[in-house]
């Protein structure tokens, strides 16, 4: 199925993984032949995605960027925009996930450095491509949430805030940008299964008997839900927060 994005460019946060969400999202969009700017902090990781992107045919460049610094974030959407071409296409992936402390306990710079990293960076990415986005009367800015975003998380009062704020910064995108071309949507995610060691034993069945479909999800279930949201088949989808959690989020007995 065409989904009308053939030539389009996405800047994709968090491609600094291999097997992760980030570069996940970033190849199922190669595969519309949309060419990617794989964004990390971690260089590395970002240069050999962008390397396999770039096997399967379409652009991919590799840019390191501190997404807590509105600087930074500025000089690499100039770079992209250079060598890339006008960016259409935006994916806040890139989180920060820890560390965690129950409100009384945890320290002021661990609150500071998340709402930075994950709340003022997804900012700071939507302030810089809005105008050519507005520009082109073109634009898709999905923002990656959670589950503690919607329903608060025990001890993660730095994350869920964070989250919680991303869903409303993709609102009022979506508002602003309603008659401009532009839209924008969250994504909020349940446990995705990225190979990781906290993914099994005791603790994740029991999280995952929480789960009305009784198994965690994948980064192909994101990636496929992006795929669509930055397409022309949901041109008329705005300002939602689409839940990809196997029903984490209901009453499950």
């Amino acid at each position: 199925m065409d989904l009308g994005i053939k030539g389009k460019v996405a800047i994709v946060t968090g491609t600094g993984r291999k097997g992760a969400m980030g570069e996940t999202i970033a190849l199922e969009l190669a595969k519309e032949g949309v060419n990617i700017a794989c964004v990390d902090i971690v260089i590395e990781g970002a240069e050999e995605i962008a390397k396999g992107i770039r096997a399967a045919g379409v652009k991919s460049i590799a840019v390191k960027v501190d997404q807590s610094d509105p600087r930074q974030v500025k000089d690499a959407v100039a770079k992209i925009n250079a060598e890339l071409g006008p960016i259409g296409i935006l994916v806040n992936n890139a989180a920060m996930m820890g560390p965690f402390g129950r409100i009384e306990r945890l320290e002021l710079t661990d609150w500071q450095k998340m709402v930075k990293v994950n709340l003022d960076g997804c900012y700071y990415w939507i302030r810089e491509v809005w105008n050519t986005m507005v520009e082109n009367n073109w634009g898709r800015i999905i923002n990656i949430s959670s589950i503690a975003g919607v329903m608060g998380g025990f001890g993660q009062v730095n994350y869920s805030a964070s989250k919680a704020g991303v869903i409303a910064i993709a609102k009022t995108a979506a508002l602003e940008g309603a008659r401009k071309g532009i839209t924008a949507n969250a994504v909020s995610l349940g446990v995705i299964a990225t190979g990781q060691a906290a993914e099994k034993g005791e603790a994740a069945e029991k999280l995952k008997a929480r789960v009305a479909m009784r198994e965690f999800g994948s980064p192909s279930d994101v990636a496929n839900m992006v795929a669509f949201l930055v397409s022309e088949k949901a041109r008329y989808v705005t300002g939602q927060d689409i839940h990809v959690m196997g029903g984490l989020d209901l009453f499950t007995y």
